[in-house]
């Protein structure tokens, strides 16, 4: 008898799990509390199983050998927590894929930059002709590529959420770009609990495999210490010089690797500022791991085109540049957008706050913002934290009016920065819906 595979959560992970399930003889059960999106509908109803929509079969659930779980779906989740209680394993999508492939995994992570740097290092492998995928927190599922795309490598964006369900899962490349206190509100407003798990990506590495970590990062260095993984270490950061790894170095971007030094001026980096600078050297260094030739890690690294929604220039009006940063859905991320600003700042920020500590903003805003959009259905935490360090804080209700009240608030030369440091989840779909809402409003200007 065929073993048995639920599946809860019927979006892009889900659907390439049941893609890869079926393809490697389970049964499968599909089961969505939600509504299902048409497209993935379409697809299950071509599959050779079962699937349901708006509740879970609780009886048939509890029939599985093996359930994957989508990362949006907590794992206090009533449902759940039934599952683990009858002893059945949970597992994420990229723990059930990675079981499937032979390919090696450049896995990357962190609070911020995670979507940049995958794009990087798959456009990097991509330009020097290896058979490559990118999945994980982007683009089709891990699982989908792994059932009908079988590629060589794989670069994986992975979240917090993905590495709770991963235990067997081992990459051969991992990358941790940062850890600053995001998402808290799956973990119990713990820190602690947030750190464990991102440090899950170094779970089962051997001492042949790479680890790329931001070395100014005191809370990756300070566990590190701890931990004192066997495993190739390659620090990159602004305080080298490091014995392999990359910093700075008078405006050159210095990368050590295998003893054989490759230096590429930072001006010469499509993407400008000190975010993208860790970005690139990050990219590099596990380019270079990979053994891939300097001068294509250099060309691509020049052309590389930035990440929708990632500190995206729309368009300027009247001599006003407006900036959709709308992937920043933590205060971290906000700060760099920030820092990156040149002129005076209009800012547009709110949303769902996760536990957000604004502190670290202060300097930043009292030296730039002159003034601030709340875009949220609850903005009382933001006048409480702003109203006596920024002159103009005021509210709307819809992107079109943020838009148009930032418009009114500027001045020739200034700069309007959507940068809401919270989820969209209270007025959009997501950050994608955000963005282009915001994109779209701006160019009706």
């Amino acid at each position: 008898m065929n073993k048995r595979l639920g599946i809860l959560g019927a979006g892009e992970s889900g659907t390439g799990a049941a893609l890869l399930g079926v393809k490697q003889g389970f049964s499968v059960f599909v089961s969505d509390a939600g509504t299902i999106k048409d497209q993935y509908r379409d697809q299950l109803k071509a599959m050779p199983l079962t699937w349901e929509e708006g509740q879970h079969d609780k009886d048939y659930l509890l029939r599985s050998d093996l359930v994957v779980k989508s990362p949006g779906i907590p794992d206090s989740a009533p449902m759940v927590r039934d599952l683990r209680e009858a002893g059945i394993s949970v597992i994420s999508e990229i723990e059930f894929a990675g079981q499937y492939t032979k390919a090696k995994k450049i896995c990357i992570t962190g609070s911020n930059g995670k979507t940049t740097t995958t794009m990087m290092v798959y456009f990097i492998l991509k330009n020097a002709g290896l058979n490559v995928g990118m999945a994980g927190n982007i683009g089709d599922s891990f699982a989908r590529q792994v059932a009908e795309n079988e590629k060589d490598y794989y670069v994986l964006e992975i979240s917090s959420f993905q590495l709770d369900g991963m235990f067997g899962f081992k990459a051969d490349v991992a990358i941790l770009l940062n850890i600053t206190p995001d998402h808290l509100d799956r973990y119990d407003n713990s820190f602690t609990k947030y750190r464990e798990s991102k440090f899950r990506l170094l779970q089962n590495m051997k001492s042949a495999d790479h680890l790329v970590y931001y070395a100014d990062d005191k809370e990756i260095t300070n566990e590190l210490a701890r931990r004192k993984p066997d495993m190739q270490l390659y620090p990159f950061g602004f305080s080298g010089p490091y014995e392999q790894g990359a910093w700075i170095d008078d405006d050159i971007m210095k990368i050590v690797v295998h003893s054989k030094e490759f230096n590429m001026s930072i001006f010469d980096l499509s993407l400008q500022g000190k975010h993208n600078a860790q970005n690139s050297m990050a990219a590099s260094i596990a380019s270079r791991v990979l053994e891939i030739r300097k001068e294509t890690i250099r060309e691509s690294l020049s052309d590389f085109q930035g990440v929708e929604h990632r500190l995206e220039p729309v368009v300027k009006v009247h001599g006003i540049e407006f900036i959709n940063d709308s992937k920043a859905t933590n205060v971290n991320s906000t700060w760099y957008a920030l820092e990156t600003m040149k002129n005076q700042v209009v800012w547009v920020v709110g949303g769902v706050d996760k536990g957000n500590d604004y502190t670290m903003l202060f300097p930043l805003v009292k030296d730039k913002v002159k003034a601030i959009v709340c875009l949220g259905k609850d903005n009382t935490k933001l006048h409480d934290v702003f109203d006596d360090i920024v002159e103009t804080v005021v509210d709307a209700d819809n992107m079109n009016e943020a838009v148009r009240t930032a418009y009114y608030l500027s001045e020739k030369g200034s700069q309007v920065l959507l940068s809401p440091a919270c989820a969209s989840f209270d007025l959009f779909d997501n950050y994608e819906d955000r963005g282009r809402q915001f994109k779209e409003f701006v160019r009706n200007l």
